[in-house]
């Protein structure tokens, strides 16, 4: 599990790395860019996690039929997972882009501002790469069904260095940039910058250099996956969907897609609570509440990698040892998670809870009210980082089980039930501000753990969903 899990861990780690580069080149253009990337993200992430949440099923129908034996069948399902996600991604696309000036405003932006027009280009610019993330984010679903996660680790740490070295260019450009400066090649700079007369995309340059990685990482995993050299072998005629296994792709995939998209939706009702409670607070204000979110966000992704780590390899065990009717290695493989990522974590949460200030510093420097307010998200939430590693973990284990719908369940009764009603009361009847948000999350963290964990107790995840030596066969 370890083995699985490692790889997946440093994966997530730079997947965070690309939001973390953009916020720390565009944080060099001003708070009102940093905003302009709190605001897009939650439709980008909506859109992600409603497409991303079907990768689920290839995770679980892979990793299933390969534990039972049927490696014919993890061919079929791999194939015609891939060709699904990506035709929903066409519709996304299309459907993003010409929503996206509607619905920034119903999270917070107002139009005609400069964080609205910034924020327009930022997600648009994502929109029209999503083909490219579904893609990865498949590939990346594939392999971890199969066992091979070093593979998408190695490709994710490819499009970490192309994004991370397009980041300072498409967004500052070549006049003064930094990262010339500081390698002392101030004369090439002002060369480029004299022949170009390029100052960078800004906001949209980090969009830009995303999409473009994102390209390069999902082409050069769809050619191992038809070259068949990981193990996973698919030809073209294979993305034709088939019927019985679409509906079985679905059935399994929908209720992740539904957790993960309501969850992306939750995070964007909650962006817009934060700019209401940061417009209301006396000393506060929308931007520097929605930055300090924005950023304490990212850092909070990062902060529980080795719970998603541990989450999706524990996924991984779980599905191969019920196709191989070991149920009982099942149960504990959950169980060794989750005491792996309470142990770390405790040393975590002390992290930021202690050195809460210089870590919001770093992204955003000089900007002493945004670095106050993400502080003191830091040192609230930080505390029940511990819950919800846990949490995540035991969500991990159902979905490897097949059993997405009570994953989906849970995710929701933390978020919808728990979390923004709790933070919805904070702000509306104290005068918190952004603090009573901060304190709403992390309640919720800890109820949603601690029922999560209660219900695993039960045992009713522990049955596949595939038979051994079975097919699906393919419509006539």
């Amino acid at each position: 599990m370890l083995v699985l899990s490692l790889p997946i861990v440093l994966s997530q780690l730079m997947q965070v790395a690309y939001n973390l580069a953009d916020t720390f080149w565009v944080g060099r253009i001003g708070s009102e860019a940093v905003s302009a990337l709190s605001f897009s993200w939650p439709l980008v992430f909506l859109m992600i996690s409603f497409g991303g949440g079907f990768t689920v099923a290839g995770t679980v129908l892979v990793a299933q039929n390969k534990g039972a034996g049927n490696h014919d069948e993890v061919n079929h399902v791999a194939a015609q997972t891939l060709g699904f996600v990506i035709l929903l991604s066409a519709g996304f696309a299309a459907v993003g882009y010409l929503l996206t000036p509607s619905l920034l405003p119903l999270i917070g932006t107002t139009p005609g501002t400069t964080v609205h027009r910034l924020s327009v280009e930022y997600t648009r610019t994502i929109f029209l790469g999503v083909a490219f993330m579904f893609g990865f984010f498949m590939f990346q679903a594939l392999l971890r069904g199969w066992g091979d996660t070093k593979t998408p680790m190695y490709l994710m740490a490819f499009g970490v260095v192309v994004n991370v070295v397009l980041d300072p260019f498409l967004i500052l450009g070549f006049d003064a940039n930094p990262v010339l400066g500081a390698l002392g090649l101030e004369s090439l700079g002002a060369s480029l910058f004299a022949a170009t007369g390029f100052s960078g995309f800004g906001v949209q340059g980090a969009a830009i250099a995303t999409v473009f990685s994102r390209a390069l990482g999902a082409g050069i995993g769809f050619a191992l996956l038809f070259s068949g050299r990981v193990g996973i072998d698919i030809s073209p005629a294979d993305l034709v969907p088939q019927r019985e296994t679409v509906e079985k792709i679905v059935r399994i995939g929908a209720p992740s897609s539904i957790e993960q998209s309501t969850r992306a939706l939750g995070v964007t009702v909650l962006t817009a609570l934060v700019a209401f409670a940061g417009a209301s607070a006396a000393g506060v204000g929308t931007d520097t509440a929605v930055a300090a979110f924005g950023i304490g966000n990212r850092l909070n992704s990062l902060v529980f990698l080795p719970a998603i780590g541990l989450a999706q390899g524990t996924s991984t065990v779980v599905g191969q040892n019920l196709g191989a009717g070991q149920s009982d290695r099942a149960e504990r493989a959950v169980h060794v998670s989750a005491g792996l990522i309470a142990a770390v974590l405790v040393f975590v949460s002390a992290a930021a809870y202690l050195f809460a200030a210089p870590i919001v510093a770093v992204f955003i420097p000089g900007e002493e009210a945004v670095i106050a307010v993400g502080a003191d998200y830091l040192r609230i939430i930080g505390p029940t980082f511990l819950f919800l590693g846990v949490f995540n973990v035991v969500n991990g284990g159902f979905r490897g089980s097949g059993s997405t719908r009570t994953a989906m369940a849970f995710s929701l009764v933390s978020l919808w039930v728990l979390r923004l009603p709790i933070s919805y009361v904070l702000v509306e009847f104290t005068s918190l501000g952004p603090t009573g948000i901060w304190y709403g999350i992390a309640a919720s963290n800890v109820a949603a753990a601690m029922l999560a964990a209660a219900w695993f107790t039960r045992g009713t995840w522990k049955e596949s969903v595939v038979e051994r030596g079975s097919h699906v066969p393919a419509d006539d």
